[in-house]
């Protein structure tokens, strides 16, 4: 039977169920290790591992799929929608120094597996459990059961706590919500080089404000309880503790001052930690006496508006020099104790690896573009890709294995091969074409129907995201399959990133300041007239515009500020009060709401609602713990206290994550309905 697009876009999520990931190379840079599900349908990762010399494939471990009814619990749920992760299998795993032995978890439950032999040995630990990570050393797995951190003996002896709360709001090992939503880390501890000891994150949730979710599908289940962080009121109390050997060690962070903590490292140079003030205008680096807790400043940040954090960073090479990045004019540059290495013009987005002395990263100098480099002191900076797309790699013991998107085509690649993708092949095959729009040159990706003959009249979907955290006009043909199916049932689509995404440099991404939504919407009405003007088919009396979080803000947004431009709205999770919103990603583009009162109403919707003049679907998930659904429930009431007719589709049991059901359908029949579209 024939699948259509959406039913099948939602079946294989989004098309990457398939599709190798979490790659690991060996220190001797002779075998690679992956996860992949066992195809386009099949939500069960595996692990592999992979022969760079041979190219065989070797299937290391096959977990059971869950058993129907199988519960997940709660923590393991949170710690999945922070990393955006639907799968079912092996979700992560982590191996010693010599990527012999590894660990993982199936099922909430904790294995061991010898690369060189496959064989899996089941480990006594209590369950359910989080984040199981190897000793370099290879002889201890710690792990987190129940907020406690425990430590047990590959052997399956020794299973014993290192940590236990004081109280029902205290964890040891795992990272808070702003943490994992905000900042990209999602460990909470961190093994010392020779296995001996750890640095643990101890988070007191109890400053944190109660929220409480609730599923009407379900009424014989009480409500849970979350501590979610919103603007303005208290964050988690962290602190840095130094665990294994005798007492513990508090590290003497100024956490009157420092409330985040960004990330830790402990390589063969050290302990060092990365902090960051409430503000946001200060990231320290700061290296860490495991034995007195005491700490000393290696590298320090600021900004009047806020400093980025940036993935991967910081690092130390080989032979010890301090890897960081540095906002120099209009240019993110690669730093080397302190030293930029990198040229003006191009932008550093990511550390992907250090192999000895030599930094692999991305960066690039054309936004729709991220092209993987190296750097180090023998040979200076190479790059290593050149097609036009988004690629990123990873690498050790002298072996690169690249991972790329383009246009055309989704490889992975070392020098000798390419790694088996058995991801579904999409139906629809975007025909992108990029521009860039008016006076800003905002990157835009512009997609017609794959019939469609010059001279013919359409409507036009804005189909944009608009938020600081991402791109999605760039040449990567993953970001547009949704986007040209809407095209495809006669659309003329336009995907625009504006002021404040994330590649151009410094400068434009502190436009992001403030969150304007005035800049937002003038950016996509600039997109919109820049695309018209070249194509006069576009009927601009018949403009729709769809997004998800971010973007469903400004799909919202547009229709109750712009009806003369904007005469449809599909708007999905969106953030409507930004007052309820988190504390870490809110306060650096709004500041604290009691000194910005004035930005923070402006710029939210409630108060927009009698102005509603064009149809607007709102779509919530109702167990969605990042942007509430309180979002979406009290702009429907205040359309409804304004008399103005809406739709809303709320989504039983589904979280941020968009879930495996057919959204695109009703969506199509909203917007073809408003619009007038013919059929």
């Amino acid at each position: 039977m024939l699948i259509s697009f959406p039913r099948l876009y939602a079946r294989t999520q989004g098309f990457r169920l398939g599709r190798p990931q979490r790659f690991v190379v060996a220190p001797d840079g002779k075998r690679l290790l992956f996860l992949r599900s066992g195809g386009g349908e099949d939500a069960v990762r595996r692990l592999y591992s992979l022969d760079l010399a041979t190219g065989d494939e070797k299937l290391l471990v096959d977990p059971d799929a869950p058993a129907d009814g199988t519960v997940m619990s709660a923590a393991e749920r949170a710690r999945r929608e922070r990393a955006r992760d639907r799968s079912a299998g092996i979700s992560d795993y982590s191996a010693d120094s010599p990527v012999r032995l590894v660990a993982f978890t199936a099922d909430e439950k904790l294995f061991v597996v010898d690369t060189a032999d496959g064989r899996r040995t089941e480990l006594p630990a209590r369950t359910p459990l989080l984040d199981a990570t190897m000793s370099p050393d290879g002889t201890t797995v710690a792990y987190v059961h129940d907020g406690e951190l425990r430590t047990i003996g590959v052997d399956g002896t020794g299973d014993r706590a290192l940590a236990t709360p004081e109280a029902g709001e205290v964890t040891y090992g795992l990272a808070e919500h702003v943490a994992g939503e905000s900042m990209e880390r999602h460990r909470g501890f961190w093994w010392s080089p020779d296995g001996r000891r750890l640095a643990v994150a101890r988070v007191d949730n109890s400053p944190v404000e109660v929220w409480y979710l609730s599923d009407p599908a379900e009424p014989s289940q009480p409500p849970t309880a979350h501590r979610y962080p919103v603007a303005g009121t208290a964050n988690a109390i962290v602190e840095l503790l130094i665990m294994g050997e005798g007492e513990p060690v508090k590290v003497n962070f100024d956490w009157d001052e420092y409330e985040y903590l960004v990330d830790v490292v402990w390589d063969a140079h050290g302990l060092m930690a990365v902090v960051q003030n409430r503000s946001q205008g200060t990231l320290r680096i700061v290296a860490v006496e495991p034995e007195t807790g005491r700490t000393r400043v290696l590298a320090e940040t600021t900004d009047p508006s806020w400093t980025t954090i940036v993935p991967g960073f910081p690092r130390r090479t080989r032979e010890g020099s301090l890897i960081w990045t540095a906002d120099r004019g209009d240019t993110r540059r690669l730093t080397v104790d302190g030293e930029p290495v990198t040229p003006a013009g191009l932008q550093v987005a990511e550390l992907c690896a250090v192999d000895g002395d030599t930094v692999l990263f991305t960066a690039s100098s054309e936004p729709t573009e991220r092209h993987l480099w190296t750097w180090s002191a023998a040979d200076g900076l190479t790059r290593l890709t050149t097609e036009p797309g988004w690629h990123t790699g990873f690498r050790a013991g002298g072996t690169t294995v690249i991972s790329s998107g383009t246009l055309d085509r989704t490889t992975t690649t070392w020098p000798g091969g390419t790694v088996r993708d058995l991801a579904v092949k999409s139906p629809v095959v975007p025909k992108v074409s990029l521009v860039r729009a008016g006076r800003l040159e905002l990157r835009t990706a512009v997609l017609f129907p794959s019939v469609w003959q010059r001279g013919e009249r359409l409507p036009v979907l804005m189909d944009p995201y608009g938020g600081p955290g991402a791109q999605i006009a760039v040449a990567d043909r993953r970001m547009y399959y949704v986007s040209q199916w809407f095209a495809d049932q006669g659309f003329a689509v336009i995907v625009a990133d504006g002021r404040g995404t994330p590649g151009r440099g410094p400068r434009w991404e502190r436009e992001a300041a403030g969150r304007s939504a005035t800049k937002l919407l003038d950016d996509q009405i600039e997109a919109l007239e820049t695309v018209a003007a070249l194509y006069p088919e576009l009927d601009l009396d018949r403009v729709g515009i769809r997004g998800w979080s971010a973007g469903g803000y400004l799909a919202a947004l547009a229709v109750l500020r712009r009806p003369d431009v904007f005469h449809a709205a599909v708007a999905g999770a969106p953030v409507t009060d930004l007052r309820l919103y988190d504390t870490h990603w809110q306060e650096r583009f709004m500041g604290l709401p009691s000194d910005n009162p004035t930005t923070y109403e402006e710029n939210s919707l409630i108060a927009d609602a009698p102005k509603l003049e064009r149809p607007l679907m709102l779509i919530h998930g109702l167990s969605d713990d990042n942007v509430y659904p309180v979002h979406t429930m009290r702009l429907s009431a205040a359309l409804l206290a304004a008399g103005k007719t809406h739709t809303v589709l709320p989504l039983p049991g589904a979280s941020h994550i968009p879930p495996d059901t057919d959204l695109l359908t009703p969506e199509l029949h909203f917007l073809r309905e408003s619009l007038a579209a013919p059929r």
